[in-house]
């Protein structure tokens, strides 16, 4: 990505889709050029969280919600130390920001951080063409980085896929540091960082939980070092396929049956640890409106989510497992994808999208209650 800080208001910008759609528009944030997935986001709020959200490394965001930017930016709510979306792309933001917790515009702060965006294009139309097409590599291009849209595009064909790449590294703390306990301490967790967001540990501090943040390299010594009641896997970025080192230390963890948590990234790392294979999904889930139907309850919750690729599991039965007997515990009312399981014969489970649910619903809390109930039933 290069970008250039000078003001982008009125610089003329083209976004360009791997399979040569282009939509022209203006600069947001900084100019200059930049690559990544194209995904689509559907929440309406909670786009702070969004752009800080290190599972959105290597991506290129398209907000479906039309007006974007109207509560600003603070320094409270970001999910980790900086943006981590490649690129930006809102149909009309806002020239006003509009809340008494403000501290700098939306655009100020792509500007500030570097993040190539566009505006003024026509989302609602991208956005059909992903839905219809699938999620694909896209360039944005503004100032100095315009060219003619034939370079453009094989600039576009050259990048990675996401598909096979293996990016949790590059997302994660380097130095394992601790979240203490809020309030009188009841137990400690061991936290794999596969791209956390700060609000887990958080949540898992409001119960009495001291978390060790450890990097996505650890191994299993490094966990049991800690002396933990409970391991959790965080969310992140990539292709769970590329992931055998974490899928190693889940089997080490699964084979001393401590009480196992994971989101996200975690619950594919659960699924290939179990035996089940992953896929990418079409154009993934995105957005904090997700029906999920909690299987064993029968209760629908209204999710976040953040992912693209999904476990293989068999919905209509219960599987053997090198751990015991496995089951899917949630699935998604809109299209059947696994979205968690549990082990039925040792203390594990995982879900696929973000109980902590920054910024909401919190529909999903319970889980962290239910990963205390097992570390309670263990210790007992």
């Amino acid at each position: 990505m290069t970008t250039s800080t000078r003001g982008a208001a009125k610089t003329p910008a083209v976004l360009v889709l791997e399979d040569g759609r282009a939509f022209r528009g203006r600069a947001y944030g900084a100019v200059g050029e930049t690559f990544g997935e194209a995904v689509f986001s559907t929440g309406m709020t909670g786009y702070q969280e969004t752009l800080t959200d290190p599972s959105y490394h290597r991506q290129v965001v398209v907000m479906t919600a039309p007006h974007v930017g109207n509560t600003g930016v603070n320094d409270e709510d970001p999910e980790s130390g900086r943006i981590w979306v490649s690129g930006y792309v809102v149909r009309d933001p806002a020239r006003v920001s509009s809340n008494w917790r403000a501290q700098r515009s939306l655009d100020e702060e792509l500007v500030r951080q570097g993040v190539v965006g566009i505006s003024g294009i026509d989302t609602r139309a991208l956005t059909r063409h992903l839905r219809e097409r699938g999620a694909m590599r896209v360039g944005i291009f503004s100032g100095d980085a315009l060219a003619d849209e034939a370079a453009l595009l094989a600039k576009v064909q050259a990048q990675p896929l996401m598909k096979g790449a293996n990016l949790s590294a590059e997302v994660a703390t380097k130095e394992t540091y601790v979240v203490p306990a809020i309030g009188e301490k009841k137990f400690t967790v061991a936290a794999v960082d596969l791209g956390i967001k700060g609000m887990t540990p958080h949540r898992m501090a409001e119960r009495g939980i001291e978390v060790h943040v450890l990097p996505a390299t650890a191994t299993a010594e490094d966990i049991y070092a800690v002396n933990p009641d409970g391991v959790f896997f965080s969310n992140g970025p990539g292709d769970p396929a590329t992931a055998d080192g974490p899928v190693a230390v889940m089997r080490a963890v699964l084979e001393r049956r401590t009480p196992l948590f994971g989101i996200c990234f975690g619950n594919q790392i659960l699924g290939r640890a179990l035996g089940f294979g992953t896929y990418k999904l079409k154009y993934g889930h995105r957005g904090i409106n997700q029906p999920v139907q909690d299987r064993t309850t029968g209760k629908v919750e209204v999710t976040a989510h953040n992912h693209g690729f999904a476990v293989d599991a068999p919905l209509d039965k219960v599987s053997d497992t090198p751990y015991g007997r496995a089951e899917v515990s949630h699935v998604c009312l809109n299209d059947q994808v696994v979205e968690g399981l549990r082990l039925l014969d040792q203390p594990a489970f995982s879900v696929q999208y973000h109980p902590e649910a920054a910024a909401g619903p919190h529909d999903a809390a319970y889980l962290f209650d239910r990963f205390v109930s097992l570390m309670e039933a263990e210790r007992a």
